[in-house]
C-alpha cells in the first residue's frame, strides 16, 4: 500500500519528472504511481479529475464572490450548500489543527540522518524506500508523529544537490545548552555560521548551524520542552498580508511581532499555541523585498485538519490558491488538499483520522 509520505511530497521533483513529458504521453498504473500523480500537481500538469480521485468521494468547489458552493461530483441529486466567510471563519476557529511535518529534499540521506541524530538529538522514526519511483523518505523528530512535529526528508535517486533559494530561512531547534550543542556540531565536522550569543535586542541565546545539505538551523536555548523542533522561518513580500492570511485561512494566532529598523526587517511569529511548547511559523519581511527565489529544496509544511473540504473552501475564500483539490488519494484513501499562500509557499492539509490510520 502507498504511504502518506507520498501525499506530502507534492513539490518534490522526482528524477524522472525533472523534465516531464506532455500530459498525453503520461501513463499510470492503478496503484504504484500514486507519487507520480501527485508530483505532477506541483509541476503544473493537470490530469482529468476522474484519473485522480474516486468520483463519488471527490468534491467540486466553485467560488462566487465571498461564497463558495460545495457540490458532490457526478450526477448527484444532493443540493449544493453555501460556505460563506462567516462559516469559514467559524470552521477555522474550531478545527483541530497542528503542524505535522516540515518537508524538504536532501542530497545524502544517510549523512543527513546521522547528523540530525548525533548533533541535534533527533530520532529516526521511520524510513521508506520507493524504488519504482526512485526516491526514499525518512521521518525524524523528538517524539511520536501522533503528537510531535517531524522533518520529512526526501532523497531522489541520483540527485545530490538542491538549490535552497533565498526565500527559505531556517528551521529552529530548542536545546538546553546552545554552546554545548555547537561544540558537538564542530566535533562532528559540522558548519557553524553564528557562534552562541544573545539574539539581537534580546536575551535568548542562539547559534546558527548548517546541515550537510546547506539548510540553516537556528539553535535556541530553552528549558525542557515537549516540542524541540520548534519553528520554520520563511521570507515573505508583504507581512501584513501574510499575517492576515494565516490568521483567517489557517487559524493561527499572531504570537508576537517585532520590527528591527536598524537591520531593515520585521518578523512575525504565528502558530497554534505558545512557542515554547509548539512548533511555529516565523515570517520575515525584509524592507523593500517583495519576491524571493524559492529554489527546489525546501518543499512544504503539512498540517492536520478535521475536514479537508472545508479547509480548502476557507483557503479559497481568504486569498490562497488550491493546487490539489480536496479528496482521497488513490490507493490509500487518505484525504488531503494542497495550496499556495499569497507568496507561493506550499502547504498541505491532511485529514486527522486518516493520518493516524496511516501510522498504524
Amino acid at each position: 500500500m502507498a504511504s502518506l509520505s507520498v501525499a506530502l511530497n507534492l513539490s518534490t521533483p522526482r528524477p524522472s519528472l525533472l523534465h516531464p513529458p506532455s500530459p498525453p504521453s503520461l501513463k499510470f498504473s492503478p496503484v504504484h504511481n500514486t507519487s507520480r500523480r501527485l508530483a505532477l500537481f506541483q509541476l503544473g500538469i493537470t490530469l482529468p479529475q476522474a484519473q485522480l480521485f474516486n468520483a463519488e468521494a471527490s468534491k467540486l468547489l466553485a467560488t462566487e464572490g465571498n461564497t463558495t458552493k460545495v457540490a458532490t461530483a457526478g450526477n448527484s441529486t444532493r443540493e449544493s450548500t453555501s460556505f460563506t466567510e462567516v462559516d469559514a471563519m467559524d470552521w477555522v476557529k474550531n478545527d483541530n489543527r497542528r503542524i505535522l511535518h516540515f518537508v524538504y529534499s536532501v542530497g545524502d540521506l544517510d549523512k543527513t540522518i546521522k547528523f540530525y541524530s548525533e548533533c541535534l538529538g533527533m530520532k529516526l522514526l521511520r524510513k521508506r524506500d520507493i524504488p519504482e519511483d526512485r526516491y526514499t523518505n525518512a521521518f525524524l523528530g523528538y517524539g511520536p508523529e501522533e503528537s510531535n512535529v517531524t522533518v520529512e526528508l526526501t532523497y531522489n535517486y541520483g540527485v545530490n544537490k538542491y538549490d535552497i533559494g533565498t526565500g527559505f530561512g531556517h528551521f529552529g531547534v530548542a536545546v538546553e545548552d546552545v554552546a554545548k550543542t555547537v561544540d558537538l556540531v564542530k566535533a562532528k565536522g559540522g558548519k557553524v555560521t553564528r557562534e552562541p550569543g544573545p539574539v539581537t535586542n534580546g536575551s535568548t541565546v542562539i547559534a546558527m548551524i548548517e546541515d550537510p545539505n546547506g539548510y540553516n538551523f537556528e539553535l535556541l536555548e530553552r528549558g525542557p520542552t515537549p516540542e524541540p523542533l520548534c519553528q520554520v522561518m520563511l521570507r515573505v513580500g508583504d507581512l501584513d498580508r501574510s499575517i492576515k492570511f494565516y490568521k483567517k485561512a489557517f487559524g493561527m494566532e499572531l504570537l508576537r511581532k517585532r520590527d528591527n529598523p536598524e537591520y531593515k526587517y520585521t518578523n512575525a511569529i504565528m502558530g497554534y499555541g505558545p512557542e515554547d511548547k509548539n512548533a511555529v511559523l516565523e515570517l520575515t519581511y525584509n524592507y523593500g523585498v517583495t519576491e524571493y527565489d524559492k529554489g527546489n529544496g525546501y518543499t512544504q509544511i503539512a498540517l492536520s485538519t478535521d475536514n479537508v473540504y472545508k479547509s480548502a473552501e476557507a483557503i479559497k475564500l481568504f486569498g490562497g490558491k488550491i493546487i490539489r483539490e480536496p479528496g482521497p488519494l488513490p490507493g490509500i484513501n487518505t484525504k488531503i488538499t494542497a495550496c499556495l499562500d499569497p507568496d507561493g509557499w506550499k502547504l498541505v492539509f491532511v485529514d486527522n483520522i486518516d493520518f493516524l490510520r496511516e501510522l498504524e
